[in-house]
């Protein structure tokens, strides 16, 4: 772990909060969460991606409601992440992924909270963060169980298919390499 700095801050609040022994697919939620937060630093994102990767959870999400923080603390992680971190944790989080995967990389872009039942247009960059994020996310899962990658494998495949104008270059040579072909 890292002792100083925001990611060691973000880990020690993690394990506080009981990540290292919530169990998650592949193990511990926090096991989970370092794997994303290495992923997403594989493909070169930005520290503050980076923070959001291992923090991602915090609020839990729309697949997995287990949340550490209950949203009137949002400060709280603030505090360890600053702020853009955690407007993407945010973000992530509070995806209604039902009405919200279909369009992101559409031309009008919709997520809908899960949260305050609100639609909005994030910003281009926000949404860019969401799909790595998404993807670092799922294509853990998918590297860590076969059985997840053969139920889910084709379905997440076209997925981030319709994400591609968002991910990173990185992160879509990573889903050719998790998911199989990629075009």
């Amino acid at each position: 772990m890292e002792e100083d700095g925001p990611f060691g801050r973000a880990e020690a609040l993690l394990r506080e909060l009981g990540a290292g022994s919530l169990a998650h697919p592949g193990g511990t939620l926090l096991a989970h969460l370092l794997r994303v937060r290495s992923r997403l630093a594989g493909w070169g994102a930005r520290p503050a991606l980076q923070l959001a990767g291992l923090c991602h959870a915090f609020y839990g999400t729309d697949g997995f409601p287990s949340a550490l923080l209950p949203l009137d603390r949002r400060d709280e992680l603030v505090a360890v992440t600053g702020e853009e971190a955690e407007a993407i944790v945010y973000l992530y989080a509070s995806c209604d992924r039902k009405p919200s995967y279909p369009t992101p990389a559409g031309p009008e872009p919709r997520f809908h909270d899960r949260f305050t039942g609100t639609r909005r247009t994030p910003v281009p960059r926000l949404l860019h963060d969401f799909a790595d994020l998404t993807a670092a996310n799922e294509l853990d899962l998918a590297d860590l169980d076969p059985a997840f990658r053969e139920r889910w494998g084709p379905d997440l495949l076209t997925l981030l298919t319709r994400f591609r104008p968002l991910l990173s270059e990185a992160a879509w040579d990573d889903c050719g390499r998790t998911l199989g072909a990629v075009e």
